[in-house]
């Protein structure tokens, strides 16, 4: 896994052993990040079930002011600090090592993003209970995207119930990228 673009283009990122995590291929990657290049410049970004931190270094690299890297797993944790070190982006990334929900209702107070992403462990309910808990949060700035990665026979029809709208859905081989953003006057 590397880094695709940005100033760390083409470093490698070190990935964690085993199925703990399941990285974003360097394609999705890439295709994803295209779609958000006019928008990442300046941004802040929040990275929940960040893995080895390959999508919020790439942000960085990108131009993203910050980022907020969340992983629970604390070899993860080590690994995204290293890959952070590696890059030499380590002063614009945190790294929270704790649970997803726990990390919203932290931030609430302190900050917002401009793009949330999130890729956790599929086919587990994951994704419907942290957008769940975002949209009882103000973690989300008025004009900001949540990015979900999930499985690609996981349904989203519950959003607008949640208060979001899917803006796009790009579909891969076996998993797909939601776009939300806060329905008008929620």
């Amino acid at each position: 896994m590397r880094v695709i673009a940005g100033t760390a283009k083409r470093l490698m990122l070190k990935t964690m052993e085993g199925m703990d995590t399941r990285p974003t291929t360097d394609r999705i990657k890439e295709t994803l990040f295209n779609m958000l290049a006019p928008d990442l410049y300046g941004c802040s970004f929040l990275d929940l079930f960040a893995g080895s931190g390959g999508i919020g270094i790439e942000a960085l690299s990108r131009g993203a002011k910050e980022a907020v890297f969340v992983e629970k797993n604390p070899k993860a944790a080590a690994c995204i600090r290293e890959n952070l070190m590696h890059t030499r982006l380590l002063d614009r990334g945190e790294v929270m090592q704790t649970d997803a929900a726990y990390a919203l209702r932290r931030l609430e107070d302190e900050r917002k993003f401009d793009f949330v992403f999130m890729d956790p462990p599929y086919e587990k309910g994951l994704e419907r209970q942290m957008l769940e808990l975002l949209s009882k949060l103000h973690l989300l700035k008025e004009e900001g995207m949540i990015i979900v990665e999930a499985a690609k026979e996981t349904s989203f029809g519950y959003t607008e119930e949640l208060g979001f709208s899917i803006i796009r859905e790009k579909v891969y081989k076996t998993n797909k990228h939601i776009f939300l953003e806060r329905r008008k006057g929620e």
